[in-house]
């Protein structure tokens, strides 16, 4: 038997693994290392893999779900949203990069209809790297992330036209281009449109029905289906697999099943991205390039360069801040998967000789290959110029939060976006309300970007991070972390800035409850605490207490902060009750004997409130008495429940039996 695919899949998997772990080890991006793998493991170097339409369809596919998950970020408003940029930007970028780079190569010899295809190719971007590494710095949400993403949304779909042309230009005959064109067009607009219909009545009823089965398999697998279906129907109708793709993820993103769809095919995306990578990197012969090095280099030099400037111009005139023109230009300076694709195409058709595409695909990949690192760069860049300019104001991390949020008004911050920030999150975003959020885990900010929401990496103990997360316009301030001198240092940093902003803190218990409204908290949510009255509201119901006596109580104990339950009861004689050190509050219950000091005396006259004691309680006959009043006189056999401290509990107790002061 035949073991020749499973050969190439265990040497794809070991090379992989090696050169990725090498790659990370010295901090390089992972794309870095599948390109590598192509490269080095390809037909035509060591020819340990052979390239093939099975791996070619899979990589193609790893770039669908990658537009799928794209879409999943972007509703249709959202969508709306950056036609400025699709059009204003995209369209320009576009034509300009596709003539400069046409006239180019006309300028080498390359025929004009074959360089117009070139020109096309080159103007291209990598979408897979960018949004994979933009995702990974955290950037994908910021000014000059959008706009990269709109720009490339525009050359994914100006790349269906070019591969409606490539068979006219390629037939050499006389047949106008501009009928062809506009019947795509159309049959793109009817796509859309028919998708976005569909998408909108049938997708929300079926993943109702497919999640009422509860069946983590057959949901995976309907997310597979649709992704693949949308992109079938566009690649269909002679447009892009990615355009189909991209679609669903809009619609799907209407949904309240976004989130755990993406979670369903993240794993596939990232395999098979990983395996177009490869299958880029085994396209180049490195037999033809040495006596092309010279070409190579100048292709090179003008997509980093050329292609940035363009860019950085284009994005500077239509009004942004030279900053993020900047860093738009390097995010964009470079060749992408489109390109090569237009190529491989030509190449397949006549149009375009093997031996003219391999400089330009050489350049293309090496411009692939820098990708990742300009772009994690992209900020060094502006640093570097300023530095030169003599300008030494830098881009802060406070100023990207503040360009991210400066439109927003009325929202809530949430300072801690772990498991109880989020749930906040999703119940503000439930009832129509904005939020922002501040995290120190980077690998929970980025699970938290990949999922669209809008969570930044800061430290909200500094003034400066609470300013650009828009204090001054806030709604309220939620404090979700789960350490209270963080918590403390927050709070006093926020009432410097704002004195009338309603915060509200969470505490595991009661301990420091009184020590956080002191601090300014408009309100203390002691978990523990109301884990019980939750317990205890539901406990009556079913007791059937009347459901508004059950509201009136525990209404009751929120509005005595908690006093009914604050501590746990200690009981007499119990052994090494109370701790030592800074001591943390508890509540302690003492008899009143026949012969004990308090038993005659009004409460009031025993002065256990200058002792930091509350009385909290106190049971006479059977009956429980909640705060009992100062001028109560105490009898024999009275049961005192007492709150504080060991200590000063200890010395209330000497004080109620013995009359020690």
């Amino acid at each position: 038997m035949e073991y020749s695919v499973l050969n190439d899949i265990l040497i794809l998997l070991a090379i992989s693994v090696a050169a990725v772990a090498a790659f990370r080890r010295f901090n390089l991006p992972p794309i870095l290392g599948y390109l590598f793998v192509g490269i080095v493991a390809g037909p035509h170097a060591f020819g340990w893999l052979e390239e093939s339409k099975v791996t070619q369809l899979l990589g193609e596919i790893g770039v669908v779900f990658l537009l799928f998950t794209i879409g999943l970020e972007f509703s249709i408003a959202q969508f709306h949203a950056m036609m400025r940029t699709l059009l204003g930007l995209g369209g320009p970028q576009v034509l300009i990069g596709t003539v400069s780079g046409g006239i180019i190569a006309w300028l080498l010899g390359i025929p004009w209809q074959a360089a117009i295809v070139v020109g096309g190719a080159l103007a291209m971007s990598s979408t897979a790297i960018v949004v994979k590494q933009l995702t990974e710095q955290l950037e994908l949400q910021s000014q000059h992330g959008r706009l990269s993403l709109g720009i490339l949304l525009f050359q994914d779909i100006a790349a269906v036209p070019f591969l409606v042309m490539i068979p006219i230009l390629a037939a050499g005959t006389d047949q106008p281009i501009a009928l062809p064109l506009a019947y795509v067009l159309l049959k793109g607009a009817a796509a859309v449109i028919g998708m976005l219909i569909l998408g909108r009545w049938a997708l929300r009823p079926l993943f109702h029905h497919v999640a009422a089965l509860h069946s983590r398999e057959l949901f995976t697998f309907t997310v597979l289906l649709v992704a693949l279906a949308a992109a079938w129907v566009t690649h269909a109708m002679g447009l892009s697999l990615a355009l189909g793709a991209f679609i669903a993820g809009m619609m799907l993103a209407e949904t309240e099943y976004r989130h755990q769809i993406d979670v369903e095919i993240r794993p596939f995306r990232d395999v098979l991205l990983a395996l177009f990578f490869v299958t880029v990197g085994m396209v180049l012969d490195l037999a033809m390039l040495p006596p092309l090095w010279p070409w190579i280099l100048l292709l090179v030099l003008g997509l980093v360069f050329g292609k940035g400037i363009v860019i950085a111009l284009l994005t500077r005139v239509v009004g942004y801040k030279t900053e993020i023109a900047v860093r738009t230009g390097t995010v964009l300076g470079h060749g992408g998967e489109f390109g090569i694709a237009l190529l491989a195409v030509a190449v397949l058709t006549g149009l375009l000789s093997l031996d003219k595409s391999q400089p330009i695909l050489a350049a293309i990949i090496i411009s692939m290959a820098l990708a990742p690192i300009l772009i994690r760069y992209n900020g060094l860049v502006i640093d570097l110029l300023k530095a030169r300019t003599g300008q030494q104001e830098q881009v802060s991390h406070e100023q990207e939060i503040a360009a991210a949020v400066k439109a927003l008004r009325d929202h809530v911050i949430i300072c801690g976006f772990g498991r109880v920030g989020e749930n906040v999150a999703s119940l503000l975003r439930e009832v129509g309300f904005e939020y922002v959020g501040l995290d120190l885990d980077p690998v929970r900010v980025k699970e938290a970007w990949e999922d669209g929401k809008q969570v930044y990496y800061g430290n909200a103990v500094h003034r400066e991070i609470l300013e650009a997360a828009g204090l001054s316009q806030a709604r309220a301030l939620v404090i979700s972390i789960d350490d209270v001198r963080g918590g403390l240092k927050i709070l006093h940093a926020a009432r410097s800035l704002r004195k009338d902003l309603p915060i509200l803190v969470r505490a595991r218990d009661d301990a420091n409850l009184d020590e956080l409204l002191d601090a300014g908290a408009t309100e203390v949510i002691p978990e523990t605490l109301e884990a019980s009255l939750t317990l205890a509201t539901q406990l009556m119901l079913l007791l059937e207490v009347p459901g508004s006596e059950v509201s009136n109580k525990i209404n009751a104990v929120r509005g005595d902060r908690y006093q009914l339950l604050r501590g746990a009861i200690i009981r007499e004689g119990v052994k090494g009750a109370g701790t030592t050190g800074r001591e943390k509050e508890h509540m302690h219950s003492v008899i009143l004997t026949a012969g004990a000091f308090a038993v005659g005396h009004r409460l009031e006259d025993l002065d256990l409130e200058d002792n930091s004691v509350l009385v909290t309680a106190l049971r006479r006959d059977g009956t429980r008495r909640e705060a009992p009043r100062p001028e109560l006189v105490l009898q024999p056999g009275d049961v005192l429940v007492l709150y504080g401290t060991h200590d000063a509990l200890q010395h209330a107790k000497d004080r109620l039996l013995k009359g020690d002061k």
